[in-house]
């Protein structure tokens, strides 16, 4: 298994003198960050579409191997909610193959007021290209079904395994790659290491693992860790 492991984000100046030296301008916050990690979702698609000259910047301060996860924007997930939403797909998709082989997968957030609407995602599953690779989050509890699942197996789309405070999502493969939002504030070591097991145990061919930012820069260390625990 492939293993790819980052944060939910990268540009916090808050991190300096934590992660970023003090003395680090923004614009090399990427590349640093580059140096340390294989993989970032990037979360400020969600509040607009992204723009060609922005998303070739990313792909040219990164090197070969790195790869961008991409959250929707919620014109597609919360404004829309699943329906009638081609154009929106067509415009984020043609943005982001901009990436090339730095292109990950579209991780599509669904709002905590969305209930379990099956026949709404496998419409929306089956007008989504074949060759995109779709993570769900689902912020409601009754989406965690079989039939949910069996929709995402159908067109090869992951569950995202999401652990907050507040949900968490019941470990279940439905793509033969994985995708795990880590997003509590405060995890030990054990924490990290029971999650590398059981990322381990999966029969995944990648897997895409994100923990959530925090001012202190804990996520790039819970993300450290668990790649030093997974590697050895």
């Amino acid at each position: 298994m492939r293993t790819l492991i980052g944060t939910s984000g990268y540009s916090y100046p808050a991190w300096k003198g934590h992660f970023y030296p003090e003395d680090l301008p923004a614009k090399k916050f990427l590349q640093f960050y580059a140096s340390r990690f294989s993989t970032v979702e990037i979360n400020n698609t969600f509040y607009r579409m992204p723009q060609a000259k922005l998303v070739q910047s990313w792909a040219d301060a990164v090197p070969d191997g790195f790869c961008f996860a991409i959250k929707a924007p919620q014109r597609i997930t919360h404004q829309k909610r699943l329906k009638e939403c081609d154009d929106a797909v067509a415009a984020l998709l043609a943005a982001v193959e901009l990436l090339a082989e730095k292109q990950g997968p579209i991780l599509f957030q669904l709002p905590p007021n969305l209930k379990k609407d099956v026949p709404r995602l496998a419409a929306f599953l089956a007008a989504m290209p074949k060759r995109c690779r779709a993570a769900f989050e689902f912020r409601h509890e009754s989406w965690h079904a079989d039939d949910t699942y069996e929709a995402l197996r159908a067109a090869e789309a992951a569950l995202c395994i999401s652990d907050t405070e507040k949900l968490s999502t019941p470990l279940v493969a439905t793509a033969n790659w994985g995708y795990l939002r880590l997003r509590r504030e405060d995890y030990v070591e054990s924490d990290i290491r029971d999650w590398g097991n059981k990322i381990s145990a999966q029969n995944w061919d990648t897997a895409f693992v994100y923990f959530k930012h925090e001012d202190e820069a804990k996520g790039p260390a819970y993300a450290s860790l668990l790649m030093s625990l997974l590697n050895k």
